[in-house]
C-alpha cells in the first residue's frame, strides 16, 4: 500500500508541473504574439527611418537592429545573426528546463517566462528579416549625456519583456536573500 502512495505523489507532482509549465509557456506565447503583431503593424505602416511623434518625449519609429542591445555587434559582417539565433535557442531550452525544475517559484518563473517570450520574439525577427525590428523610442534632455540628442535607442515589445524579466529576476533574488 505504501508503494501505491509513493507512485501517486510523483504523478500528482508531474501533473502540477505540466499544468504550471503549460501556463508559463502560454504566457510566453502571448508575449511572442504581441511582439510579432506590433512589429507587423509597424512594418506595414512605416518605411525604414519613418518617425511619428506622439508626445514631446515618445515617438513611434521604424528601425532595424542587426546587433543586440544598444546595437552591440550591429556592424559585424553578418555572423552575429546566427550567433544571436543560436544564443536565443540555447537560452530558450535552458529556460524551459528551469521552468520545469522550479514550478513553485512564481516570480522566478514569471521573470524567465518574460525573457523566453522576448528572446523568441527577437529570434523570429532574425530568422525572417536578418535583423530585429524596433519601433518604440523615448527621448528626454536629461538622457543627452548618455545618448546622442537624448534619444534612448529604439526597442520593441520583446525587448520590454526581456527587461521586465531581468527586473523580475533581480527582485526575486532580493526577496530570496531577505527571506534567507
Amino acid at each position: 500500500m505504501s508503494s501505491a502512495k509513493r507512485s501517486v505523489r510523483p504523478l500528482r507532482a508531474t501533473r502540477a508541473t505540466s499544468t504550471s509549465l503549460a501556463l508559463w509557456l502560454g504566457l510566453a506565447l502571448l508575449v511572442i504574439v504581441a511582439d510579432q503583431l506590433s512589429k507587423t503593424l509597424i512594418v506595414g505602416r512605416f518605411a525604414l527611418g519613418d518617425v511619428l511623434s506622439l508626445t514631446s518625449y515618445f515617438d513611434l519609429v521604424r528601425a532595424h537592429n542587426s546587433g543586440a542591445a544598444f546595437s552591440f555587434l550591429a556592424g559585424a559582417s553578418g555572423w552575429q545573426r546566427w550567433f544571436f539565433v543560436s544564443l536565443g535557442a540555447v537560452a530558450s531550452v535552458f529556460i524551459v528546463w528551469m521552468l520545469r525544475r522550479h514550478p513553485e517559484q512564481r516570480l522566478f518563473c514569471f521573470a524567465i517566462t518574460m525573457i523566453l517570450g522576448g528572446a523568441i520574439g527577437n529570434v523570429i525577427d532574425r530568422l525572417l528579416h536578418g535583423h530585429v525590428i524596433d519601433f518604440l523610442q523615448f527621448h528626454w534632455d536629461w538622457l543627452a549625456p548618455m545618448f546622442h540628442g537624448g534619444f534612448f535607442p529604439a526597442f520593441n515589445v520583446a525587448d520590454a519583456a526581456i527587461t521586465a524579466g531581468a527586473i523580475g529576476l533581480i527582485l526575486d533574488e532580493l526577496l530570496r536573500v531577505r527571506r534567507g
